[in-house]
């Protein structure tokens, strides 16, 4: 019989996987943030749109993050162009019905976007069809892409000259870190912007 261990010990365990993970990748996580954050302040100095998608927990990333830009992050600011491509239901789910459930992203990224603007991919895997049609379209009408990804990268880190690859076989702390990521991303590009003093 397995030997339980105690809620201190997993909270511990769990608390030790998430601050090594950061610490472990710091310089990565650094210089990988930066960069992202000056790509998509460009873009939208350049009256681009920042575009979003993932599947599961990081479509709920793109979402949180897509509000961020449009909403406020830290203060009142004006708004700034972005869209999750994870959020509605009603296209989703036709084109999922219609055509594919791998076209979701990239059907609507040709409606929405124009050469000039930023698409960010979240994946921990980095091997959904999706996110893999949708980083091709996005080449094929002139639009950058960037990526968190996870474990390896999957085929989506050979599409991207531009990513960041958290190096675990963990979904939570892959999730936990893209979070973080994106909410500095969102922090520079403020500041970027020079919207925050």
């Amino acid at each position: 019989m397995k030997e339980s261990i105690s809620q201190n010990e997993i909270l511990s365990n769990q608390l030790r996987d998430h601050t090594e993970l950061i610490a472990n990748n710091q310089e990565l996580i650094i210089s990988g943030t930066q960069l992202f954050a000056s790509t998509a302040a460009d873009s939208l100095k350049r009256g681009g749109t920042i575009f979003w998608c993932g599947n599961g927990g990081s479509a709920a990333d793109s979402q949180h993050l897509a509000a961020d830009l449009v909403c406020r992050f830290i203060s009142d600011r004006q708004a700034l162009k972005s869209i999750s491509l994870s959020t509605d239901t009603s296209v989703l789910t036709a084109i999922s019905n219609d055509y594919s459930f791998d076209n979701i992203f990239s059907r609507q990224l040709e409606a929405l976007g124009k050469s000039g603007d930023l698409l960010i991919v979240i994946s921990t895997s980095g091997n959904s069809l999706n996110i893999t049609k949708a980083i091709l379209t996005a080449k094929s009408m002139g639009i950058e892409s960037i990526g968190l990804l996870g474990k390896d990268g999957g085929s989506a880190a050979n599409l991207l000259s531009k990513k960041i690859i958290i190096p675990s076989s963990s979904t939570a702390r892959i999730q936990e870190i893209h979070i973080f990521i994106g909410h500095m991303i969102v922090d520079l590009i403020e500041n970027n912007l020079g919207l925050v003093v």
